[in-house]
Order: C-alpha cells, then sequence, then structure tokens
C-alpha cells in the first residue's frame, strides 16, 4: 500500500536517490549491459517533435497513471528527460514517494541531449518503426506495388488479402478487398482465413512496419504460398492514385474450429523450435518473478476479448502484431524480461521473435492456468499515489459560479478538441503548463479524465488555486443542457499545442504531401541511427 513519506525522510532519501546526469552519461547508461528506463516526461508533440532514439514517452499530464506499468520494478535505474524546464525534479520526487529507488534527471533536458551531439529524433514508436525498415534490409520480404496489386483485384486473380492492424484502424480507411485479420491474429488464424496453399498472402499496414512485420512473420512458418507486402500501405495506395475504403466497420476476428486451433499449436511448436524461443512453466516464472533486481513483464498477446474473458493475475494486454509495433506503449525498461501469454503458442511465438530483436529477455509462458501462478507476484511494484476525486459540479450549479463568483473553466482535454468545441470563456491548459492559470480566482475543472483532473489540481492547490471541482459530464453535458459554446481554430497557437503532434496527423485524411513526407521519415531511420543506437537490435 502506498504511504507518503515524512517530509524528513523525502528530504533524507530525495539526496541519496534522485540525481542530476549529463547526456554523456545517460547515453552510456542507456546503451549499457543493466537495465534502464529513460522516461520522457513532456507532452506528447514535444516528445514527437524530437526525442532520444529509446526514449520512452510517460508524460508529465498522465505521469502517475502510466508510469507504474511502464516501470514496475521500483530498484531499476530510471532517467527522466523534460524540455529543461524542472518538470523532471517535480516527476522525480512523485516517484520518491512511490518507492523508486534510483531515480536521475538528465541535466538540461532535451535542449542539452541535442547540444551534447545527440539526435532527437522526430515521430513516435521510434524502435519498432526502425525494426520493420530493418527487417526489409535483413530478410528481404516480397513487396508487392499498388499498382500491381490493383491490376491482380481488377483481372480477378485468387488471392488472400489481410489488412494487418487492429479493427479500429482497418475502420478508418483500408484498401479494397482486404480482409482485416491483425498480425499475430493472421499466423495464430491461418487454417481458418487461408483455405489452400497456392494462392498468394498479401498484406498491408497504413505505411510500412506492420506491413513488412507481418510479411516477414509468415514467411517464417515456411508457407507454400507466395507472402507479399504491399508497398507503404495505405499510404502508398491513396499515393498510386487509388481510392480507399472508410467506415468498414470492426470486424470479429475469424472463428477458430478445433482442427485449426490445432494447426495453430503445431505451427507453433514448429517455429519455437526452429527459432529457439525460450518456453517456461509456472514453476520457472515465479523464479523469474521472485528476482527484484530484474523488471519483469507478463503480456498477454491474445485478442482483447479473449484477455477480457479471463487472464493469467497481474497480466497486461497487447496483441500480439501491436507490441512489436508499439512496444514503448507497454515496455518502458531497456534489456527487461518479458513473459508472453496465449493459448497455442503461435501468438507468442510471433511476438517473441520481434521481442528479442528488440533486445528483450522473452519467454514463452506454456501454461494457461490462471491459479497456477502465484496471485501475488506482483506484490512489491510500486503503487500510484493516491489522490482524492474532485467533487462534481451539475452544469446548472457551474453556470452560476461562472456568473455570480467569476470561476474561471479550465479545460484540460486534449488541445485539438478545445480548438473545435469548448466553453465561452474557457482557458485551455495541462499539467505542464500551470503557469497559464491565474490564482486570483476560483476554478472550474473541464475534463473527460476524472483522475487526470484530480492530479491537476493536487498541483494547482500547492500552488495556491482555489479548485472548485470538477463540471459533471465534461463539455458533452454542457452542450445537452442547450449551452452555447466556441469554436478556435488556431487557439491555442500551434506552438501552444504541445500535447499534439501535427507531424503526422493528416497522413491518413487524403493529404498526400503529408503521406510522403511520413514514408520520407520512415526510411530514413535507418541512416540516422549511431552505431550504439543500431546495436540495440539483436539477431539470432
Amino acid at each position: 500500500m502506498w504511504r507518503p513519506l515524512s517530509h524528513h525522510l523525502i528530504k533524507e532519501q530525495y539526496f541519496s536517490m534522485k540525481r542530476f546526469i549529463l547526456p554523456e552519461a545517460a547515453k552510456r547508461e542507456i546503451h549499457g549491459s543493466k537495465e534502464c528506463a529513460l522516461l520522457d516526461i513532456r507532452e506528447h508533440g514535444l516528445y514527437g517533435e524530437g526525442h532520444p532514439f529509446l526514449s520512452v514517452h510517460c508524460p508529465y499530464s498522465d505521469f502517475e497513471q502510466m508510469v507504474v506499468a511502464l516501470v514496475p520494478n521500483r530498484h531499476v535505474s530510471v532517467i527522466l528527460l523534460d524540455n529543461g524546464d524542472g518538470i523532471s525534479e517535480l516527476a522525480a520526487d512523485l516517484l520518491i514517494q512511490m518507492g523508486y529507488r534510483q531515480v536521475s534527471i538528465l541535466k538540461g533536458g532535451a535542449p542539452a541531449w541535442a547540444a551534447a551531439g545527440y539526435t532527437l529524433y522526430k515521430g513516435v514508436n521510434l524502435p519498432s518503426k526502425t525494426l520493420g525498415e530493418l527487417i526489409e534490409h535483413r530478410d528481404h520480404p516480397q513487396i508487392i506495388s499498388p499498382t500491381i496489386l490493383h491490376q491482380w483485384q481488377t483481372e480477378g486473380r485468387p488471392l488472400h488479402f489481410f489488412d494487418c492492424r487492429p479493427p479500429n484502424e482497418y475502420d478508418k480507411m483500408t484498401i479494397p478487398g482486404a480482409r482485416c485479420v491483425p498480425n499475430g491474429e493472421l499466423a495464430h488464424r491461418l487454417a481458418a482465413v487461408v483455405t489452400n496453399d497456392s494462392d498468394p498472402i498479401v498484406v498491408t499496414c497504413a505505411g510500412r512496419t506492420r506491413g513488412l512485420i507481418g510479411a516477414s512473420g509468415l514467411q517464417r512458418l515456411k508457407l507454400n504460398n507466395p507472402i507479399y507486402a504491399v508497398e507503404n500501405g495505405t499510404q502508398g495506395w491513396a499515393l498510386s492514385g487509388f481510392t480507399l475504403d472508410r467506415g468498414n466497420g470492426r470486424p470479429e476476428m475469424p472463428a477458430l474450429s478445433q482442427s485449426a486451433l490445432e494447426a495453430s499449436r503445431q505451427r507453433a511448436d514448429t517455429l519455437i523450435a526452429a527459432e529457439k524461443l525460450i518456453c517456461i512453466d509456472a514453476a520457472v516464472f515465479t523464479e523469474l518473478a521472485r528476482d527484484q533486481d530484474r523488471t519483469l513483464y507478463l503480456v498477454d498477446v491474445r485478442s482483447l476479448a479473449e484477455f477480457k474473458a479471463g487472464h493469467l493475475p497481474h497480466a497486461v494486454h497487447a496483441w500480439s502484431g501491436q507490441i512489436a509495433q508499439a512496444v514503448d506503449l507497454t515496455i518502458g525498461v531497456r534489456r527487461a524480461r518479458v513473459v508472453l501469454s496465449d493459448d497455442t503458442g503461435m501468438r507468442a511465438a510471433i511476438a517473441a521473435i520481434w521481442l528479442r530483436a528488440l533486445n528483450y529477455e522473452v519467454y514463452i509462458l506454456r501454461e494457461t492456468n490462471p491459479g497456477a501462478l502465484p496471485s501475488d507476484w506482483r506484490e512489491n511494484a510500486p503503487a500510484r499515489s493516491p489522490v482524492d476525486l474532485l467533487k462534481r459540479i451539475p452544469v446548472s450549479s457551474a453556470i452560476l459560479q461562472i456568473s455570480g463568483s467569476g470561476a474561471q473553466v479550465i479545460d484540460i482535454r486534449n488541445s485539438q478538441e478545445f480548438r473545435r468545441a469548448h466553453i465561452p470563456g474557457a482557458l485551455w491548459a495541462n499539467r505542464a503548463r500551470l503557469g497559464v492559470i491565474p490564482n486570483d480566482c476560483p476554478q472550474i475543472l473541464c475534463a473527460d479524465d476524472a483522475v487526470a483532473a484530480a492530479y491537476l489540481a493536487r498541483d494547482l492547490r500547492s500552488r495556491g488555486a482555489t479548485i472548485n471541482g470538477l463540471l459533471e459530464g465534461s463539455l458533452a453535458a454542457w452542450q445537452s443542457a442547450g449551452q452555447p459554446i466556441a469554436a478556435t481554430p488556431d487557439h491555442p497557437a500551434d506552438g501552444e499545442c504541445i500535447d499534439f503532434l501535427f507531424f503526422v496527423h493528416d497522413r491518413h485524411d487524403g493529404n498526400l504531401d503529408s503521406a510522403r513526407r511520413y514514408l520520407e521519415w520512415e526510411t530514413g531511420l535507418i541512416a540516422q541511427l549511431d552505431p550504439e543506437e543500431l546495436q540495440s537490435f539483436r539477431w539470432v
């Protein structure tokens, strides 16, 4: 259970556990032999405009809600990086109160990293994106151009065509004729969706990474079918002058018969042996969990529906294909141990191949009975700092407070949502921009996340602000009550929207120039790597 430390104890431990570290030392540590977490605590827009290659995004606005999952071992070394604005010191104090033992602040933040001669990379999910590019250079998966694919479709040539992204992305847009079966699931459900061993299998994504990884993964199954990745995915299709399908719904995964399940199991056994992947049982898992000097993640790589129906104690969910696409959303510690769980072993094997390449110590758990694992194996993990939820203020009361006592509405939703619609006179802010909020009047928060609002309110009160409460039902309730809203497309200004990454926002919405720039960025990643960054990948 989390307990706040006394002031004396905080002061005593502050100097023993929190230190400033220069970029050169941080670089050595992140590329060293021991576990380490480099957390970039800036907001999404600042992070996406330039960050160290192996940093993991953990924005201060959601810090307490994210850090425990990303860094579940309080003994691991944690390095915090901000914009040189002192926010890392606030985050460091929180970590120490939560029980973390080794907390460092990168002195000078991201500007100092660049000044030391190290690259700040644009974009997100950099190790995963780079992995896709390296796979193309290493495995040479066959590529099919949108023009040739369109020709095959026009001719009615037999083929199996799959969109290897999750259903929500498939719904946004896809190439006509593609069936939604995400990476990992495709290998697992192959017997149910590929009816012969001669027709080509074609996989696509929105760009490059998942198409390349998906094709390479299928190649490792030694199928007779020719396997292709669509060149540049949906963006390549649009750039070739073809029309995308939009609003296709969110289809369920193809059902598996007992024979198809057995086929998945047999193929998994063959793949695990060929790739020399390590399988463990419950006893070995328990031994790994007892090692407090190492970080352990238990990741269930089945579908979300299967996960919700029941899973192993303290497991987190990450779809097999998605954990390779965005590993930094789940795993925050470099060189950590990762245990993967599924049913037949296929989805875990596919994920394990790529996580191993990303230099994690990976195991496949061949145990699906929740009772086989100790339920308390996470008992020593850090806990989120507690926070009291704010009093809810009905719209009618908020109106009176605004007009009567001059209460200021502070809107902490996404900056782009604020631009589209907000309460007239509201001020946009987030936890990393508290300086824009005046303390000379009472405040009402407007937010969709009550927990995030509570943490922000705690920070504001420490600065002397008076927080009346949280608008009940957020902006939707205000609108439903017939109250006016305002739209400010240019306010806050782009430079103030630190939570939004303009770099990638419209590449799927018909902006072909944006798509071209994105693909140029993706294909240019390898050339930017220094020798240490390149060596952070591991091939067997």
